[in-house]
């Protein structure tokens, strides 16, 4: 067993660590309206359910030496954003979106993606996920760096209104295997769902 002091380490390091080892990820692609009105759109896999009374979930947005990415500073100036599950059938197409653009330019006309009012909030989903969030900012923290500039924004978002497919609708609950929900490992490399199995928790 190898035992590793991450302060040792260079942050590629660090990087490669956390990614190989903590899979696989969902992928939340997240769209969010700039002041000028520009539709942008990326992939995120550090995300992650936070609470259900009421509905939060978590991004971290990773800056670049410092700056914070579109759809950080977009969601910070509205407050408004959605999150889609990626699935098989949209994975390429939201993998486009991780294309670097400047600001005034949409990452969803580059990916062909198809935008759908939102019911709640101002800014549009895509129409080609099957599972999409209406999100309002609940809270933001700054974290990470080296003391005066942050590495990432976190993002807490409270969920509005849901948009599901109604074939993956049962009895309240959403089935997986009609989802197909991809997810995230290292590098360049995805994963679909595998075998399927129940274990019952402990009363």
């Amino acid at each position: 067993m190898l035992t590793i002091d991450p302060l040792s380490l260079p942050e590629k390091e660090n990087y490669k660590f956390l990614t190989g080892g903590i899979i696989p990820r969902p992928i939340a692609f997240v769209t969010s309206l700039s002041k000028e009105g520009v539709l942008n759109g990326g992939p995120f896999s550090y995300f992650n359910i936070v609470a259900a009374n009421p509905p939060l979930l978590s991004i971290s947005v990773q800056r670049n030496n410092g700056m914070k990415k579109d759809t950080a500073r977009n969601i910070l100036e509205t407050g408004e954003f959605v999150v889609h599950i990626v699935d098989e059938s949209n994975v390429k197409k939201v993998n486009l979106t991780a294309a670097t653009l400047p600001p005034d330019e949409s990452e969803i006309e580059l990916a062909g993606l198809t935008p759908v009012e939102s019911t709640k909030i101002s800014v549009p989903g895509v129409k080609e996920a099957k599972i999409r969030m209406e999100c309002v900012l609940e809270q933001s923290l700054e974290l990470g760096g080296n003391g005066e500039n942050a590495a990432c924004d976190l993002i807490i978002g409270k969920i509005v209104q849901y948009h599901i497919d109604e074939n993956l609708y049962h009895k309240g609950r959403i089935d997986a295997r009609q989802l197909k929900a991809v997810s995230r490992l290292a590098g360049s490399d995805y994963a679909k769902l595998g075998d399927f199995f129940s274990i019952e928790r402990p009363k």
